[in-house]
């Protein structure tokens, strides 16, 4: 009985309300010295229990509103919720495209935030489809938003390594195959060579252009840092494989190219029989016979690379790429491109003109003649020289042609 009292000496609690807890202290001195650290004792065990029993049933409470109505008061909604997780929490796996701001940049990258855990680095290798050496040369600022995509992580902080070079990878070959099926010509500077052609770069693309399908005899030395017009002969994203055909697009441009044309070139070489002349991307021949109505004996005394000329289109043959040209037609009087060439090109279109008026009346001379053989066809002669069927008040056995004159040589 003294160890229990003992273990519960120095126990100190408020007094006690309840009145069955209270004696009489001439009782207290009867029982002695022990009493009273007894009746404590028992006061205190009592109250511990009952706040044990009031916090149980706190919980009970509290876990049957969990139960039945767990947002009751709650101001914070699942709806508020999912919106939190749409907002903050994103798909990090490599390839995932997320929306970025850019808030920092330095000379090897620009920070970008994407609302995670941690900012996202974009190093400058990945800036840009085009070689840069910083970011902002591309427009990429502070404050700039725009998508990116993963393509790694930097385990020495988990932070995010993104893209904006793949993506535009994928928009320039998806702009080759609309290219392609267009079927139009671009162009291409050549950026490198091997031993079967050039490389060439379009749509920021690296592409290649065999020997074969180059329409001039220029080596890969010449043609370095030069834009070619090319078509599209193969676009395949899937085995990073893309051809172009200098030919094709040179034949596309000689079909717009009209015998009698004037156009300006530039003389690239010459030979002993004539000069080779760049007209557009196309080259033509100017053969010495072409040069002059006077003879040329030393093309050189006439002609040097690197002038700049005006010459007329005599003919151009579109498979073989092949360009006639002429200057002889172009002289005022003949002899004027060896004495007065600066004459001969301010005159060159009226001459041009003069010119194929006499290839038109020639040709329609020439219509004349067959239908005066052949006046059964059916077909007429328009004042232009164009045949074309009888018109309806014209008689149905044809015209009477016995007057049309003979065709005179041009």
């Amino acid at each position: 009985m003294a160890s229990l009292a003992q273990q519960f000496t120095g126990l100190r609690r408020p007094p006690l309300s309840s009145s069955r807890f209270s004696v009489k202290p001439k009782q207290t001195q009867k029982v002695g010295a022990f009493a009273s650290p007894i009746v404590s004792a028992v006061a205190v065990s009592n109250a511990q229990t009952k706040d044990r029993l009031e916090l149980k049933k706190m919980f009970e409470d509290a876990y049957e509103r969990c139960r039945t109505a767990p947002m009751e008061g709650v101001a914070f909604t699942v709806e508020d919720f999912q919106n939190a997780l749409e907002k903050y929490d994103f798909d990090s796996e490599l390839g995932t495209k997320v929306k970025g701001t850019v808030f920092c940049t330095d000379g090897n990258g620009a920070l970008v935030d994407i609302t995670a855990k941690s900012s996202a680095y974009l190093p400058v290798q990945e800036a840009s489809i085009h070689k840069i050496k910083h970011v902002e040369e591309v427009g990429i600022v502070p404050g700039l938003r725009e998508e990116f995509m993963i393509i790694g992580e930097n385990e020495a902080d988990d932070s995010l390594i993104l893209s904006l070079r793949s993506i535009q990878y994928e928009l320039a070959w998806e702009r080759c195959r609309q290219l392609q099926a267009e079927d139009v010509v671009v162009k291409g500077k050549v950026v490198g060579a091997n031993k079967g052609g050039v490389v060439a770069l379009v749509e920021g693309l690296r592409g290649f252009v065999p020997f074969s399908q180059i329409s001039s005899k220029a080596t890969a030395e010449e043609l370095l840092d030069k834009e070619l017009p090319l078509k599209f002969v193969e676009v395949d994203e899937e085995q990073s494989r893309l051809v172009f055909s200098n030919r094709k697009a040179m034949a596309d441009s000689q079909a717009q190219l009209g015998i009698g044309s004037v156009v300006l070139g530039t003389v690239q070489s010459l030979k002993p029989y004539g000069a080779f002349i760049d007209i557009g991307g196309i080259n033509g021949l100017l053969h010495v016979s072409q040069i002059s109505h006077d003879r040329v004996s030393d093309i050189a005394t006439v002609l040097q690379p690197g002038d700049t000329l005006k010459v007329m289109i005599l003919s151009h043959d579109r498979e073989r790429g092949r360009v006639s040209l002429s200057t002889k037609k172009l002289e005022p009087t003949p002899g004027d491109m060896i004495r007065n060439p600066t004459l001969v090109f301010e005159k060159a279109e009226e001459m041009a003109q003069t010119f194929r008026q006499r290839i038109a009346q020639a040709e329609a001379m020439a219509r004349a003649d067959m239908l005066r053989f052949q006046p059964e066809s059916g077909l007429t002669l328009s004042s232009d020289g164009i045949l074309g069927p009888l018109a309806s008040d014209l008689p149905a056995e044809g015209l009477d042609l016995s007057d049309v004159p003979e065709a005179e040589e041009v």
